[in-house]
């Protein structure tokens, strides 16, 4: 059979698709954008004019892939989210046992403060800035369930005489170390945290004599 007669049946209609690839492209773009302003200088600081020339795209391209600015910075925030929890489950997957997995939490923390571009936690400053019982507030709130869901599980699974009580001290270490280093910008903090945690563990999980 000819090439010719085949070319019919597998032609595509570049008018049809191309819309559809320019709304995904300008899409990421605008996330893309938001994620390195938004992150860099706050949510509130930034405003959508400087959000749309930095993606490069129209404005209508804004109000058509998200609708609003809030609806736009609630998108950063669940890839945030998502990429966050992805790397936090793999490093934990390698683990074979609740303590280092708990003890993988802290050091996937210190994988993240040796990047060039960290500027805290982007779920704290945030919340700083949103207001209450809004769509972004609403998604800081849920990012912070699981990571205090995470914890829980772990204590569980540990055999924590108290589960919830180690797990609210975990925490506490855990959000320390992120705001000691964006204050302070010393990296080790995470080392001491991973310390701290390790002997909270132990403790928690003895057995009696």
């Amino acid at each position: 059979m000819s090439t010719s007669k085949l070319a019919p049946a597998v032609q595509h209609s570049p008018a049809a698709e191309k819309p559809a690839t320019e709304r995904v492209s300008a899409r990421e773009r605008l996330l893309t954008a938001a994620s390195e302003l938004f992150y860099e200088e706050g949510i509130n600081t930034v405003g959508i004019d400087r959000v749309i020339a930095h993606a490069g795209v129209a404005k209508a391209s804004l109000y058509s892939a998200f609708g609003s600015k809030d609806e736009l910075i609630r998108a950063y925030l669940e890839a945030k989210f998502q990429a966050r929890r992805e790397r936090m489950l793999k490093k934990l997957a390698t683990r074979d046992n609740p303590r280092d997995k708990l003890l993988g939490i802290y050091e996937v923390m210190a994988e993240i403060f040796e990047e060039s571009d960290f500027r805290g936690c982007a779920f704290i400053r945030a919340s700083a800035e949103a207001k209450p019982d809004s769509m972004i507030s609403r998604a800081c709130d849920s990012s912070r369930a699981w990571t205090r869901g995470l914890f829980l599980d772990l204590a569980r699974e540990a055999g924590a005489a108290n589960p919830e009580q180690l797990a609210q001290q975990l925490v506490v270490i855990y959000d320390g170390a992120i705001v000691t280093t964006q204050m302070d910008r010393d990296t080790s903090t995470a080392t001491a945290a991973r310390a701290m945690a390790a002997a909270l563990i132990d403790a928690a999980t003895r057995k009696p004599a």
